[in-house]
C-alpha cells in the first residue's frame, strides 16, 4: 500500500479535527447559540468566552461551532447533488457517446453558459431563501462540472481491455457504467469532490453574506461574518474568528485534495 504524503496527511488531520469540533457542535456548545445576554455584550475574548461575544450578548464560538456545522452540512449535501446527478450524466454520456452525448451535453453547455454564483441567485429567486433551497440550487449550479470531469474519465476507458472483456463475459451496461468503471475514476472525482467542497462553502457563504441563503435562525459562517460587518470597529473578534473558520475550513479540504493530486501524479509516474 502506498505511503500518503505529507499534504494528504495534514489535510486528513486537520480536516479529521474540524469535523470532529463540527460533529460536537451538533450536539454541545459551551453555550446556548442564540442566548442573548444584556450583560455580557461585547465582551473581548476570555478564558470564559473564547472568542468573546458580540452586540447582543451571543458567545461567538458557541455561534461559529453550530454556524461552521450548518456550512458544512449545506456544502456536504451541495456536492452530493451535484455528483451523483454530474456523474450519473457524465457517464452516461462518456460511455455510450451518439445522442446521448448530444443531447446531454448540450443540456450541461446551457447551464455552464450561465456564471455560477448568476444562475443560483436566480434559482435562490424562484426557490425562495432556506436552507433546502440553497442546497437544491447550489446543487443544480454544480452538476455542470461534474459531468465534464465524469464524461472525460468513462470516455478515456469505454475501450479499455477490462471493459471488453466484461461485455464478453455477458455484463450489462448498467454493471460496467457502475461496477467496472465507476471505481476506475475515482482518482479523477475524489479531487473534484474536494474542489467543489470548497467553492459550496465559498458559494454559501457568499449567499448567506448577501441575506439569500441561510436565514434565522438557522446560523451559518457566511451570515454571521454579514452580522460582524457592522461589529467591526467594536468587535473585530467577531469578524476574525469567523473568517477564521471559514479560511480553516477551504484550507484543510483543499489541502487534502492537492494531496490526493500529488498521490495520482505519484501512481501514474510509479
Amino acid at each position: 500500500m502506498k505511503r500518503m504524503n505529507g499534504c494528504l496527511r495534514a489535510g486528513l488531520i486537520l480536516t479529521g479535527i474540524l469535523f470532529a469540533l463540527i460533529i460536537l457542535g451538533f450536539f454541545w456548545t459551551p453555550f446556548d447559540p442564540t442566548a442573548m445576554s444584556g450583560a455580557e455584550k461585547l465582551l473581548p475574548p476570555s478564558l470564559r468566552h473564547l472568542m468573546g461575544t458580540d452586540s447582543f450578548g451571543r458567545d461567538i464560538f458557541s455561534r461559529v461551532l453550530r454556524g461552521a456545522g450548518t456550512t458544512f452540512l449545506i456544502a456536504l449535501c451541495t456536492v452530493a447533488v451535484g455528483a451523483v446527478f454530474g456523474t450519473l450524466a457524465g457517464a452516461l454520456t462518456g460511455y455510450f457517446g451518439g445522442r446521448v452525448d448530444a443531447v446531454l451535453m448540450r443540456l450541461n453547455d446551457a447551464l455552464t453558459a450561465f456564471p455560477s454564483m448568476l444562475l443560483a441567485l436566480v434559482l435562490i429567486s424562484l426557490f425562495g431563501s432556506g436552507r433546502q433551497n440553497v442546497i437544491l440550487a447550489l446543487g443544480i449550479v454544480f452538476i455542470p462540472s461534474f459531468a465534464r470531469v465524469t464524461r472525460a474519465a468513462y470516455a478515456s476507458l469505454r475501450d479499455a481491455n477490462f471493459v471488453a472483456e466484461a461485455r464478453l463475459m455477458g455484463a450489462g451496461s448498467a454493471r460496467i457504467l457502475f461496477v467496472h468503471l465507476l471505481p476506475n475514476t475515482l482518482s479523477v472525482l475524489l479531487p473534484a469532490l474536494t474542489i467543489g467542497f470548497n467553492n459550496a462553502v465559498l458559494a454559501e457563504a457568499s449567499m448567506s453574506y448577501l441575506g439569500i441563503g441561510v436565514v434565522p435562525p438557522d446560523a451559518s459562517l457566511g451570515y454571521m461574518l454579514s452580522e460582524a460587518q457592522s461589529m467591526l470597529a467594536s468587535a473585530p473578534w467577531y469578524a476574525v474568528g469567523t473568517g477564521c473558520a471559514i479560511v480553516l475550513l477551504i484550507f484543510s479540504v483543499g489541502l487534502t485534495g492537492e494531496g490526493l493530486q500529488r498521490r495520482r501524479g505519484e501512481a501514474r509516474y510509479a
